[in-house]
């Protein structure tokens, strides 16, 4: 159910945090994609059409507002607890996405985190934050990530948490100029009654 409550959210575990992506997150949001722009190439959406070009970053963050109005999108950026700071720095983006309700009360996930963070968890702990606040308050059924086969550690991370590997998507994204294939997995709300965050921690432990 859509109302109070559900967003705008803030979602956390220990040093981890989800908040929404606001325009005033331009100049770190961009000097984080600028020290990432090798290691997110591979991986990075494109424009389909002739010419096309990819929205700015205050174009972004309006379409996706706009889409959270709608009931549509969860627009997070992924932050990291710093004794150093008051503010807790951005490390990435989570997107939850294409929220369909109805009868098949759907989403879509997608993320980034800074290279210099990759492998600490961060990723995983992201994701299931924002699957269990999909699952557990906003009641949605089924969440789905799609993956290009060559991205070895976004694939980790649906092995860690358990995400149910569904088939191959044969050119189903524009990325890096040309459309790629990717490997779809998904997880319903009945496969982790007791909270992905909760068995991921676990796992963990």
């Amino acid at each position: 159910m859509w109302g109070p409550g559900t967003w705008p959210v803030s979602l956390g575990s220990g040093d981890i945090g989800l908040r929404p992506i606001r325009l005033s997150d331009r100049a770190e949001w961009m000097a984080l994609r600028a020290r990432n722009a090798e290691w997110l190439a591979p991986w990075e959406a494109s424009n389909p059409q002739p010419g096309g070009s990819l929205p700015t970053f205050r174009q972004m963050v309006r379409s996706l507002n706009q889409q959270a109005r709608e009931a549509s999108a969860l627009p997070f950026v992924i932050t990291l607890a710093d004794p150093h700071s008051s503010r807790p720095p951005i490390v990435g983006q989570l997107t939850v996405s294409s929220i369909i309700w109805g009868s098949a009360l759907m989403a879509t996930l997608g993320y980034w985190v800074d290279h210099e963070h990759a492998g600490r968890g961060i990723a995983p702990t992201a994701v299931a934050l924002a699957t269990d606040h999909c699952f557990f308050s906003l009641g949605l059924h089924r969440m789905e990530i799609n993956i290009r086969p060559e991205n070895g550690p976004s694939l980790r991370v649906v092995e860690k948490l358990g995400f149910r590997y569904e088939g191959l998507r044969p050119r189903y994204l524009h990325i890096a100029g040309q459309w790629a294939d990717h490997e779809s997995f998904a997880l319903t709300a009945e496969e982790v009654p007791e909270g992905l965050t909760a068995r991921w921690l676990a796992s963990r432990a």
